[in-house]
């Protein structure tokens, strides 16, 4: 499925994101499990808050996410309160990525669009993630942790 008439999606809350995330489980007919954290104590960049703390200095209160869809390839998205997110592929995980390219990364790896590019000499692979607009995440990984699915997407 080509995912070029995908537009980088404006989500301004964690809710509104993880309205975006049931809509992708929906349309590539995946599973999703969605759990929330709400509060400066339990949200995982804010470890230093005390216990009982819900707002941050400013009054607000943080609201992250984590999802997990079901199938291959093994996928799971936190969604940070700061408008980015860390998403993991088979083991491989992208580090702060912004919220509001979260659908088109997901797009990609459920429509077969993502990709290991792997060298040969130096030695090399990396898990590819095109996106729309001609941007793309690449993440470095160990050929020796190859899953059958990133295996299968060798090029």
């Amino acid at each position: 499925m080509d995912h070029s008439g995908y537009h980088r999606e404006h989500l301004p809350t964690t809710e509104a994101a993880v309205d975006a995330l049931q809509g992708i489980a929906a349309q590539y007919g995946r599973e999703i499990e969605v759990t929330h954290d709400i509060g400066a104590d339990r949200t995982s960049r804010r470890t230093a808050a005390a216990f009982g703390v819900v707002t941050d200095p400013d009054g607000s209160l943080p609201h992250e996410a984590y999802a997990e869809f079901g199938g291959v390839p093994r996928v799971s998205v936190r969604l940070h309160p700061e408008d980015d997110a860390l998403i993991t592929v088979e083991g491989v995980e992208f580090h702060d990525v912004p919220r509001d390219d979260v659908p088109g990364f997901l797009h990609s790896v459920f429509g077969g669009l993502t990709h290991v590019r792997a060298r040969r000499f130096p030695p090399s692979a990396a898990l590819v993630v095109p996106l729309p607009g001609d941007r793309t995440y690449r993440e470095y990984l160990a050929a020796s942790l190859l899953t059958p699915w990133l295996s299968s997407r060798v090029r």
